[in-house]
């Protein structure tokens, strides 16, 4: 049993360190449960399997997730409650906070936004459309970033609206592709954000705060603080709207109802953090009790984060800032500093104390970053150390450590310093600007200076060219006299090319032409007969190249000592002639006699060869396929 408590808590830890989700706080027989669904699932047995699992399949953190971050909600869920809130707690919350004031609204655990969209219905039904826009602020938050954007598309189903009053959905949703949406000008009261009850800072002054069902799912420690958080979070008059399974009976002294079986509470008392006094009754002996009284709550309501240690290195005071930065709690004070997180992040304070210790003289640390677990933005700090005495040029009482947080000031200054630098380029962009808006100005007094003499040359060259119309009138008619010339040369080329066909075909069976280089010029029909190859395929080609039953490396030297002039062009009157064995088209032998002619140009240079390549009688007839 010991070996899965173990695994259990591998897998939590697992679950903060790498999806900055911690778990730590929820009840504990509630998350076995769940996850123990999902290992039935999948057919696992133990915790450290499924934690092998989520490493080799990351799509299974969204599985559990939905498991373990129930987002059960809807619009005015359990009616006869927020029917209570609308009749008891919003007029009597207006009428504290007189006429044009803000009010300021906390959904602590919204899930997918139907909570936060009916507080923004009876806000606006008891103020009216303006009022709202004017006075009211919602702040969601929730755990689950994939519920919180359901909740900023701010669109639902038919079916999602059915407890929304018949009379008031046409006046705040307004019919979209899929379904329903939130009246834009009045979403824009509503800001959606991620926040851990457990860790982070709760909104501060909030009038009301609907956590509905989020307490029950931690254990009593984490309630206690989250408690503590609200109590802190809500001004005074301030009310607190609970579920049905959720009740305050241990905190009578920060919360008192209004309205118990509906759940409602109102913040009474001050908060136990500014109460709770920094000092020991020997640390400051001029002070009345009262003054220390209001010296703590000073200090721990501060809007600096402040922590304070004894000179034995332990925890005197934490404020209420400071708590919420880093997630510290009452039972804090009293433990050792260095064992504490905060000694070492956001920045090493132990050595920094140590030297504070040693030379009495304070330290500062300047922009400090800090990337806190679950957020995608860093906070920048500077933090003092400042050493502590008793009385003025006394002894060590301690050491203050203080944490300012500069992160809005460093963003203005990085925007500063990013815009005195596009300033300067603007800057040089408009003197260059400016000189080329002179030199532009030098260039059309010179181009008008230009155009004038261009103009004068245009009438110039107006009369050159009825002059050279006139010319190329007279071209034109030679030109006609030309083209009747080339269309008779035509036809006597095309007389030519009927005579060189004919004679092509009466010089043998089958014809071939090449150039000097051996590419053929010239395919003739009987050519395409014997070898199956078309004058397309074949023109243009080496002949050596060409896929025929033609022997043509048999004869190849022959062939170019004739074409070079090597060999005589007739043997008895007759152009040299060579015997080959063939295949033809068919694939069946045939004997063949090839006749070469060197084809000469006017200056007698050869110019290639002709190829006349004739059947032996005896191959010519051949048996029908």
């Amino acid at each position: 049993m010991a070996g899965e408590d173990r695994e259990f808590e591998d897998l939590l830890l697992m679950l903060k360190e790498t999806r900055g989700f911690d778990f730590s706080g929820y009840k504990r027989t509630t998350l076995m449960r769940r996850i123990g669904r999902r290992l039935e699932a999948l057919k696992l047995h133990h915790y450290g399997e499924y934690r092998d699992y989520l490493e080799l399949e990351p799509e299974e953190f969204n599985r559990l997730f939905d498991s373990l971050l129930i987002n059960v909600t809807g619009f005015f869920r359990d009616p006869v409650a927020w029917h209570t809130l609308r009749s008891t707690v919003i007029p009597s919350l207006l009428d504290s906070k007189g006429a044009g004031a803000a009010i300021r609204v906390w959904s602590a655990g919204c899930a997918t936004g139907e909570e936060a969209y009916s507080l923004a219905i009876a806000l606006a039904e008891e103020l009216g459309m303006d009022g709202f826009r004017e006075r009211v602020k919602i702040y969601a938050t929730d755990l689950d970033e994939k519920a919180l954007q359901v909740a900023r598309s701010a669109v639902y189903s038919e079916r999602d609206l059915e407890e929304v009053p018949s009379e008031l959905r046409p006046v705040y949703f307004e019919p979209v592709e899929h379904g329903f949406a939130f009246r834009r000008d009045l979403r824009r009261q509503l800001i959606f954000g991620r926040n851990d009850l457990t860790r982070d800072a709760p909104i501060s002054r909030v009038d009301l705060l609907l956590a509905r069902n989020t307490l029950m799912y931690f254990n009593s420690g984490t309630q206690r603080s989250i408690v503590r958080r609200f109590h802190f979070a809500l001004s005074d008059p301030g009310y607190l709207f609970l579920g049905k399974a959720e009740m305050l009976l241990n905190h009578s002294d920060k919360f008192e109802p209004v309205d118990l079986r509906m759940r409602i509470f109102r913040r009474v008392g001050t908060s136990p953090i500014g109460a709770r006094a920094p000092w020991g009754s020997g640390t400051m002996p001029h002070r009345q009790p009262r003054d220390l009284a209001l010296h703590a709550a000073a200090l721990a309501s501060g809007p600096v984060a402040q922590i304070v240690v004894d000179r034995a290195g332990k925890v005197a005071l934490v404020n209420s800032r400071a708590e919420m930065l880093f997630n510290l709690n009452p039972r804090d004070v009293g433990k050792p500093f260095h064992d504490l997180e905060v000694s070492y992040r956001p920045a090493e304070l132990r050595s920094v104390i140590e030297q504070v210790r040693t030379e009495l003289r304070a330290a500062d640390l300047q922009d400090v970053t800090w990337h806190r677990a679950g957020t995608q933005e860093a906070s920048v700090f500077d933090i003092s150390v400042v050493p502590l005495l008793d009385r003025p040029g006394g002894e060590l009482a301690g050491i203050g450590i203080n944490f300012h947080d500069v992160t809005r000031y460093r963003r203005l200054r990085d925007e500063l310093q990013q815009a005195n630098k596009e300033l300067g380029h603007a800057y040089e962009e408009l003197q260059s600007l400016n000189e080329e808006l002179e030199t532009t100005n030098e260039e059309l007094q010179s181009t008008n200076e230009e155009l004038e003499t261009t103009n004068e040359e245009l009438q110039s060259t107006n009369e050159e060219l009825e002059t050279i119309n006139e010319e190329l009138q007279s071209t034109n008619d030679e030109l006609q006299q030309i083209n009747d010339t080339l269309n008779a040369r035509s036809e006597q080329l095309d007389q030519a090319n009927t005579f060189v066909s004919s004679v092509v075909r009466s010089l043998g069976d089958a014809v071939a032409v090449v150039d000097a280089d051996l590419r053929v010029l010239v395919w003739s029909a009987g050519a395409e007969e014997l070898w199956g190859l078309r004058p397309d395929e074949a023109i243009g080609r080496d002949l050596t190249d060409l896929d025929i039953g033609l022997p043509i490396a048999d004869f190849l030297p022959q062939l170019r000592r004739t074409l070079s002039g090597d060999a005589p062009e007739y043997v008895k009157g007759r152009p040299t002639g060579i015997m080959v064995n063939a295949v033809n088209r068919r694939g069946r032998p045939a004997r063949l006699k090839v006749e070469l002619s060197r084809l000469h140009a006017e200056d007698a240079s050869p110019r290639g060869m002709i190829l006349v390549m004739n059947l032996l009688p005896e191959d010519r007839a051949e048996p029908p396929v």
